[in-house]
């Protein structure tokens, strides 16, 4: 069996869907047995940067721009993805739509409906293509593959797809997450210049993330001398939520860390005192977990799939109260016990979380069709 991956959001380092691309490419690799992976992407600039996973071959095609090919899809739906990828079995699509194809079972994978449920929070442009292409490509898909139970419902219920055509198979964290040793962490707060005690969230910063809530939040925080740490790249509709940061009367105590090398991130989710995500909705959250593996208590809202893919391991305020908010975190701040129990319950947690058991999910998937 042939199987061909779509590795365009990954070449093209897309957060979150570019980085579930390349941790399950990296991981399906060894569990193909005498089957055959095969990774497809366009690099008509030669920009493409790939990454090597044993037991796999890539193939670019250059010849022609990508975004012209993904321009005729939307707008013809043609030529068939199969011209330029080439003859497979089953094709892999991990970035929420199916191009058009001419043969072969098809993959997609479906990350969340936040476009669906809270389209006000996405990029119009984005927004638009993916409410133009949905339904086509879950009508056309042989399987769909949800990164959660949750996501899964969301599907079925909203894009009315037959439950035995989803599969819910949950995500990984990355290998070897965990917390450092003190002195990289001493070593990334004084790169970072944190020099206080510091509440964390890490994302992209655009509206579904929920942060100019979090800031209110933070001003309610009595008696804690520390910072707000924002990690995360400026994403889309980002404005107002600047501007409640620079207007806010804790202004001089909210860092905005736009980027973060990754050998300090787990240092820096290490370092803080609690990590908090108060985010709309998810459709899995990779900061939670991250966190709780490097030994961080977590408070998080219940948007989306969190209550499921964090348990009983986190705190969770299910309402979009700031007071509620503050409280919440002036309590964990002050409970010792409570802290320890998250960390503890968090530790365990984090160990079910195995891309290596995604691999071996997804492998059975393309096996089954």
């Amino acid at each position: 069996m042939r199987v061909t991956l779509d590795i365009q959001a990954a070449i093209a380092q897309r957060a979150g869907v570019g980085r579930y691309t390349k941790s399950l490419v990296e991981h399906l690799g060894p569990f193909a047995g005498s089957d055959e992976l095969r990774l497809f992407y366009f690099d008509f600039q030669r920009k493409g940067v790939p990454f090597p996973v044993p037991g796999a071959s890539q193939h670019a095609v250059r010849w022609c721009p990508g975004r012209f090919v993904q321009k005729a899809w939307k707008t013809l739906n043609w030529p068939p993805y199969n011209w330029f990828a080439g003859a497979a079995d089953v094709y892999h699509f991990p970035n929420f739509i199916r191009p058009p194809l001419k043969r072969g079972k098809s993959v997609v994978t479906i990350h969340d409906i936040a476009f669906i449920r809270y389209p006000q929070t996405l990029e119009p442009r984005n927004l638009a293509y993916l409410t133009a292409q949905i339904r086509q490509t879950v009508r056309n898909s042989d399987c769909i593959i949800a990164v959660s139970e949750f996501t899964a419902r969301e599907i079925h219920h909203l894009l009315d797809v037959p439950r035995d055509r989803i599969v819910a198979i949950h995500e990984g964290l990355p290998d070897g997450y965990a917390r450092p040793d003190q002195p990289l962490i001493d070593d990334a707060r004084r790169s970072l210049k944190l020099e206080r005690p510091y509440l964390l969230t890490v994302g992209t910063m655009e509206p579904r993330k929920n942060l100019a809530f979090l800031v209110e939040a933070f001003e309610k925080v009595a008696g804690f001398d520390g910072d707000l740490v924002i990690a995360g790249m400026y994403g889309w509709k980002y404005e107002p939520i600047l501007k409640k940061i620079i207007h806010s009367p804790r202004a001089n105590r909210i860092r905005h860390l736009e980027y973060v090398d990754e050998r300090y991130l787990p240092a820096l989710y290490a370092g803080a005192e609690l990590f908090v995500f108060p985010s709309l909705y998810e459709g899995f959250g990779f900061p939670p977990l991250e966190s709780m593996a490097c030994g961080t208590p977590v408070l998080s809202s219940a948007g989306g799939s969190l209550p499921e893919v964090l348990g009983d391991a986190a705190e969770f305020v299910a309402e979009y109260n700031s007071d509620a908010w503050a409280a919440k975190i002036r309590m964990l701040l002050e409970d010792k016990a409570r802290r320890a129990e998250l960390i503890a319950k968090g530790g365990q947690l984090v160990k079910k979380y195995s891309w290596d058991e995604t691999a071996k999910k997804t492998w059975k998937v393309y096996r089954e069709l």
